[in-house]
Order: structure tokens, then sequence, then C-alpha cells
């Protein structure tokens, strides 16, 4: 673990994925002016092939992420996770705003996704930043099904009479290991933390055409090996609420999720942590100063890579933070 070198924590160019369910908040969320509109998603941090997040600022500018890991390698995302991910980044964070209700969908654990794609799987998260009256998440099931019944639920449309409805609401949490069924519904904007993958099995989407007016494609038969078919008493997560400092939120095999609510000022020791951090501006404004004295400023919708040979970081200002780390 090198805690000696000196790297400012990096901001970059965000990625807007405008949808067919995409809303106008992303945009006014970030304080960005942009002409694009339904725009779904906007990707903060991504190592995914094809959609590499770049530097936006500083020497490094233009440099895309998998570029910059080469160039840092451990002091960047940690040696551990170098050795493990190499200049693969391990995390995608996204911001999401739906307006309308997104495709019912589950995602292959790492095993099945290793054996059909080649590729990792995705546990992912959710943290609900704002929520329209009576908006909803899907999550899990509400009662037990068989492989066969769901086939035949999704080849009459009734798929979604099984599947767990929760009432969202600002500040709620939902952990979303593989094979977990869900989807994000109308009026949700949130923050979404997953394993670096793109595989998604779409179930279920309302009769939806795409923008050619064709039905768009169902995952049926490869979602069916891919569903945890089990039902859990409580799928929204129960976490600590802080009026100041922080909590843990999820701490699983793939990501190490925070909040931490700055009232005037924070402390955060990395001393002890051999990887990056990740910090996502939620709400207000704060300014971040690391131990070697560089200074970080950041605004709601803003997302920041903290390099893991970052010791420490002292964080004055207002604002709801959520911290990634591995």
């Amino acid at each position: 673990m090198n805690k000696t070198v000196n790297i400012k924590p990096f901001k970059f160019v965000p990625y807007l994925k405008s949808v067919l369910w995409g809303g106008e908040r992303i945009a006014i969320y970030k304080g960005i002016d942009t002409d694009q509109h339904a725009i779904g998603e906007s990707w903060e941090v991504s190592g995914v092939p094809g959609h590499e997040s770049v530097v936006a600022e500083g020497e490094d500018k233009g440099l895309t992420l998998p570029q910059l890991i080469d160039r840092y390698r451990g002091a960047l995302v940690g040696e551990a996770v170098y050795e493990k991910y190499g200049n693969t980044f391990p995390l995608l964070v996204k911001l999401i705003d739906a307006k309308r209700d997104l495709s019912l969908q589950v995602h292959p654990n790492d095993e099945l996704a290793m054996k059909r794609h080649g590729s990792r799987g995705k546990t992912e998260m959710w943290y609900i930043i704002d929520a329209d009256e009576g908006a909803s998440i899907y999550a899990g099931l509400s009662q037990s099904i068989t492989p066969d019944e769901y086939e035949r639920m999704v080849a009459d449309n009734t798929v979604m009479d099984v599947v767990a409805r929760h009432e969202s609401h600002a500040g709620d949490l939902f952990f979303l290991p593989a094979g977990r069924i869900h989807a994000i519904g109308a009026g949700n904007l949130l923050a979404e933390i997953q394993e670096t993958s793109d595989i998604t099995y779409r179930i279920y989407d309302y009769g939806r055409l795409d923008a050619n007016g064709q039905p768009r494609q169902l995952h049926t038969e490869l979602a069916k090996d891919a569903i945890d078919y089990n039902v859990y008493g409580n799928y929204k997560s129960d976490y600590e609420h802080v009026s100041s400092g922080e909590a843990r939120l999820i701490k699983c095999d793939y990501f190490d999720i925070r909040k931490v609510v700055v009232t005037c000022a924070c402390d955060i020791d990395a001393s002890q942590c051999d990887s990056f951090r990740i910090i996502m501006c939620l709400e207000g404004a704060v300014e971040v100063v690391d131990n070697f004295s560089n200074v970080t400023e950041m605004h709601r919708g803003e997302t920041i890579l903290v390099p893991a040979a970052t010791s420490s970081l002292h964080i004055t200002g207002e604002a709801t933070l959520l911290t990634a780390t591995m």
C-alpha cells in the first residue's frame, strides 16, 4: 500500500444517455447546459468498453479511465484491486432518471456471466435521491414461483403480478444481488453503483416498441436460469440514518458503500484502505482537501475518483455524499 504518491482526485466527463424512458431531471440536477433530452442515465465513472470515462480537467485531461489506470496502477485503484482487475475499473457509477417505468430485468452472477459472455456478472445497489409521490421500485418476488411458471407468466403478460412492489422515497436503499428480479418505476431519480458489466436480461417491457416500431427484445430463456426464485422478507435495505457523520449502507464482495452527511466539516481516514474511493455529491456543495493539500470542489450531481494513494480527506461545507470503495 503506497500512500506517498501525490495524485489529485479526478473528475470525468459524464456520458449522458438518452433512452425512451428517460426524463429531464439529470441535466438540471447536475447543473449541465445541454440540448439533449430524455436523458435516462449519466454514467459518472465507467470502464465499460466503448463508454470509458474521460478525464475532464488537469494534466491528465483527455485520458480514458483504463489509460489512467495504466499510468498510475495500484497508486490509483489499490494494489490488490489492480492485481485482480488490471486496467479494468471494477465499478460502474450512474445517475438514473426514470420518467417512465423501466423494463423488468435480471442480471447473471459472475459464474453464469463468465460462462455465457466471458464477462463479470452484475450486483448493484440503488440509493433514491428523489421520488415523485406514489413512485415505486420493483425488487424481488412477492410469492414463490417455479422456472416453468415464470416462463408461462412472461408469455401471458402476468409476470408483474409476482414481483414485489415498494413505494419509494428519498433516502431509500435497495441492494440488488445478481439474480434478483427488479425494475425502476417512473418518478425515481437515483444513484446506482454496480459491478462493471453491461449484461442485462430483459424479462418484460409492457409491450413497448423501440425507435423502429418493433417490440423490444426480451431474454426470457437466458433470464430463466439467472433468476433467484427465493422469496425474502425485506427487499428494502435498512441502515442507520445520521444527521451528521458517516453511516455504512452496504458492504458486499463487490463494494463498500457509505453515506456521509457533512454539516460543517468532517475527516475521512483512508490510511488503512488499499482502494480508490468514489465520492458522489447528492446534495449541497463541499471542498475536499487531501493529505497532499490538493483541493477539489464538488457540488450537487458531481462525482470524483479519489486515488488509493490518498491517506486522508478533510471535507468542509454542507452536503450529503455517497462514498464507494472496494
